[in-house]
C-alpha cells in the first residue's frame, strides 16, 4: 500500500515470526513465472509482537537466503499486519482521487489514534455510498512511521531497498486473485493464519468488504502442547508438525482444543460481518498460512462454520520449470508462501 519508487520488479519478502520467506516472479503474457522460492528460519524472539527485536539476525537470514538463491534484484516488497497497521473503511464526500490525496490526512485524523504526522497513510476508493450518493466508501490504511523505518533499516542492512510496503491480508488477496477464478457475485473469506496473527479479509469482486487482524496463530498450538504434555518449545513444534502421523491421543486432544479456539474466533468475525451484510453472505472460506496444515483444522472450520473450506495454493497458475522446482515440494510449502507470492506480484509504483 505504501509506495516509494518507480515501477519495476520486486522480490516478495515475508518476514514472519519464525522465518523469512522469499519469492521472485517474472511477469509473462498470461501469468507469472516462478524464478525463486525459499524459506530461512529466524532465531527465537527475533520478532516479538510484530516488533523487529534482532535486526542483525533478520538481515543475516535475508542475506543467506538471497545468496543461496542467487537473487540479484535489490528492490523488496514486504508486508505488515496486527498492531503495525490500522485498516478502516470510512465514508467521505465524493471526490476525485487527486482531491482525496490532498485531503486524506484531514479525513484520517478522525480514525487514527496517533498523531497524524507519525503515520504513513494510503487509501483505495471502493464505491459510492449506497445510502448517500454524495459520499463514497474509502479503505484507509495507516502504519506508524517508526515501524516502516525499522523494516527500511533491516533491508538496508541486508543490502536491499524497501520499495513496497503492503498489508498481509491484501498480499493474500493478490495471490488468491492471481490463481483462482470465481464469480464477481461471490463473497469469499480469505483467512491467513500465521504464527502469531490471523488475518481475515472478506472480499467480493476484488473489493474488501471487511478486514480484521486477530492476535492468535500457530504458536497457540505449541504453547498448549508444551503446557499440557510437558515438552520443550522445540519438541512441541516438532510434534505439532508431525501430528498427522502420531497415535498420541493426548496430543490430538490438545490440537482439537486449539482448533476449536481458532475456529470460534473465525466464526465470531464472520458472524459479525454477516450481521451487517444483508444478502451478501459469505459462500466459501479460503485458508492459508502454515497453521492451515494443522491436523483437522480445515475440517473443524468447515463443520463448525458451516461453509466449504479450501487451502490456497499460490502456485496453481504460476508457470515454472520442473527441472528447477519439485512440484511435490511446492505443494508442501504452498500454505507458507501465499503472502510472499502476493508480494512478488506487486510492482513498484502500483496503487
Amino acid at each position: 500500500m505504501f509506495l516509494f519508487k518507480k515501477k519495476k520488479e520486486v522480490v516478495g519478502v515475508d518476514v514472519g515470526s519464525g522465518s523469512v520467506k522469499v519469492v521472485q516472479l517474472k511477469e509473462t503474457k498470461s501469468s507469472f513465472q516462478l524464478l525463486n522460492v525459499g524459506i530461512y528460519p529466524l532465531p527465537p524472539e527475533a520478532i516479538v509482537d510484530n516488533t523487529l527485536m534482532d535486526s542483525a539476525s533478520i538481515a543475516s537470514a535475508l542475506n543467506n537466503l538471497l545468496s543461496s538463491l542467487g537473487i540479484k534484484v535489490k528492490d523488496v516488497a514486504c508486508s505488515i499486519s496486527g498492531n503495525s497497521v490500522i485498516i478502516r473503511k470510512i465514508v467521505v464526500p465524493a471526490m476525485s482521487q487527486e482531491e482525496l490525496e490532498e485531503q486524506i490526512s484531514w479525513e484520517a485524523e478522525q480514525y487514527i489514534p496517533f498523531d497524524i504526522n507519525d503515520v504513513n497513510l494510503d487509501f483505495q476508493i471502493l464505491s459510492p455510498d449506497s445510502n448517500d450518493p454524495s459520499k463514497m466508501n474509502v479503505l484507509l490504511v495507516a502504519s506508524k512511521k517508526d515501524i516502516i523505518n525499522d523494516y527500511v533499516s533491516v533491508f538496508n542492512e541486508a543490502g536491499m531497498q524497501l520499495a513496497v510496503v503492503d498489508v498481509d491480508a491484501f498480499a493474500v488477496q493478490n495471490a488468491f486473485e492471481a490463481n483462482y477464478d470465481y464469480s464477481s457475485e461471490d463473497v469469499l473469506a480469505l483467512v491467513n493464519i500465521g504464527s502469531c496473527i490471523m488475518n481475515i479479509n472478506i472480499i467480493k469482486d476484488g473489493i474488501t468488504l471487511f478486514t480484521r487482524d486477530v492476535q492468535m496463530g500457530g504458536s497457540l498450538y505449541s504453547e498448549e502442547i508444551q503446557k499440557q504434555l510437558g515438552l520443550s518449545s522445540d519438541d512441541a513444534e516438532t510434534v505439532k508438525l508431525l501430528a498427522h502421523e502420531s497415535t498420541n491421543e493426548p496430543l490430538k486432544t490438545v490440537i482439537e482444543k486449539v482448533n476449536d479456539t481458532i475456529t470460534q474466533e473465525i466464526r465470531r468475525s464472520l458472524d459479525y460481518y454477516n450481521s451487517t451484510a444483508g444478502n451478501e453472505r459469505i459462500v466459501k472460506i479460503f485458508i492459508s498460512g502454515g497453521c492451515s496444515k494443522v491436523l483437522h483444522l480445515v475440517d473443524t472450520i468447515a463443520e463448525k462454520v458451516g461453509l466449504p473450506v479450501e487451502r490456497i495454493n499460490p502456485f496453481t497458475k504460476l508457470t515454472y520449470n520442473e527441472k528447477d522446482f519439485d512440484p511435490e515440494y511446492l505443494v508442501e510449502i504452498a500454505p507458507f508462501m501465499v503472502v510472499p507470492v502476493g508480494l512478488a506480484i506487486r510492482r513498484v509504483g502500483d496503487k
